[in-house]
């Protein structure tokens, strides 16, 4: 049985330039770093970056997102597009959201909130034909 989150790779085709935004920019704890990838915590979440010169964008929705607190949102966003990083998609859900790309076209997201919050939000107002489990 799954009893969590183990971690998340993201292949990137630059290590060096990945490694800079994610600890400087997004303030992910490094572990260790090669030239053909990096280690982070993210929380206790482990997240991986591994050199990968095929990279292609995606173009669907998928993308990752991270906790940010309601205090530090408003800053976050600031230092995030002063920083250059092109949003790609307006928050239209509960909870402050930002939606970004990474220096290889990620999809990112910082997000005031957690599945309690959300799954509260939707009770109130569902999504046509939602169950809920919980």
């Amino acid at each position: 049985m799954i009893s969590g989150l183990n971690h998340v790779t993201l292949a990137v085709t630059d290590v060096d330039q990945s490694f800079r935004f994610y600890k400087d920019l997004m303030g992910f704890r490094p572990l260790c770093k090669w030239p053909l990838g990096a280690y982070f915590l993210v929380g206790e979440t482990w997240f991986c970056l591994s050199r990968d010169a095929n990279r292609k964008p995606a173009i669907d929705y998928t993308h990752v997102a991270f906790t940010v607190s309601q205090a530090d949102f408003e800053r976050t966003v600031r230092c995030l597009l002063a920083s250059g990083v092109t949003a790609f998609k307006e928050n239209a859900s509960e909870g402050d959201s930002f939606y970004f790309f990474d220096p290889d076209g990620h999809k990112l997201e910082i997000h005031v909130g957690d599945w309690q919050s959300r799954i509260a939000a939707k009770k109130k107002n569902p999504w046509p034909g939602a169950e809920f489990f919980w």
